[in-house]
Parts: structure tokens; sequence; C-alpha cells
């Protein structure tokens, strides 16, 4: 039986999970008013998606896994982009994979939604706990 994680390892968890929240705000709410002011769709979606992988890049930085200052930016902000683009596909992956394997699952699409996102939270939180925040990258 394994031991429940412990506060030091949830505590980034959850404040990744927020800041998802913050990302998921920013992405819908940009979306919603760049389609309002007569954007096309994939156009808007675009720059919602940048929008919020960016805010979302520096909060997890500094708040979430508070990086050390003397890493480079654009290295790590690449690395945390491919990671939240690498998430979207796994998201839509396991949503895909569900749907097609489960007809059921077609009627009600929220259950593989959940599934895929809670695969690409567990993808991005990961990698970039490991990979794009580490300490040991300078």
């Amino acid at each position: 039986m394994q031991a429940p994680p412990s506060r030091r390892n949830w505590h980034p968890l959850s404040r990744f999970l927020l800041v998802g929240a913050v990302g998921f705000a920013i992405d819908g709410g940009l979306l919603s008013w760049l389609l309002g002011q007569g954007w096309s769709i994939v156009q808007a979606r675009g720059v919602s998606f940048l929008a919020a992988v960016s805010a979302t890049w520096w909060l997890n930085r500094t708040w979430t896994f508070q990086a050390a200052q003397k890493s480079a930016l654009r290295r790590e902000y690449l690395l945390y982009f491919a990671t939240q683009v690498g998430g979207a596909l796994i998201n839509l992956l396991v949503f895909f994979v569900l749907v097609h394997a489960f007809e059921a699952l077609r009627q009600m699409p929220l259950i593989p939604l959940a599934a895929g996102a809670a695969v690409a939270i567990a993808f991005n939180f990961s990698i970039s706990r490991v990979v794009v925040f580490s300490r040991s990258h300078p």
C-alpha cells in the first residue's frame, strides 16, 4: 500500500491545476472576444491558445515550480510550448480512441473528454516538473 502524496508533492499539482484553470479562462475569454470581433475561428483559436500557453508558462515558472531565474527562458518556453502541444494531441487521441472504441460514449462525449483531459494533465504536469522546470537545467 502506497503512502498518500506528501504535501511537498501535492502542492505543485494543486498550483498546476489552478494555473490550468486560469489558462482555460484566458483561452476561452479571448477566443470568445476575438470571434465577436469578426476573426475566423482558426485565427482566433491560434491567438487564444498562444496567449493561454504564454500566461500559464509564466505562472507555472514563477509560482508553481518556482524555476531558477538563471534558466534559458527561450529554451524553457519552447519546451513548455511543445509539452502543451503534446498534451493537446494526447487529449485528442484519448478522446477519439474512446469514442471509436465504445459507441455508447458518442452519446456521452463528456466522459471521453474528461478522460483525455486527465491523461493530458498527468502528461503535462510530469513533463513540466521533470523536464521543463527542472532545477538541473541551466
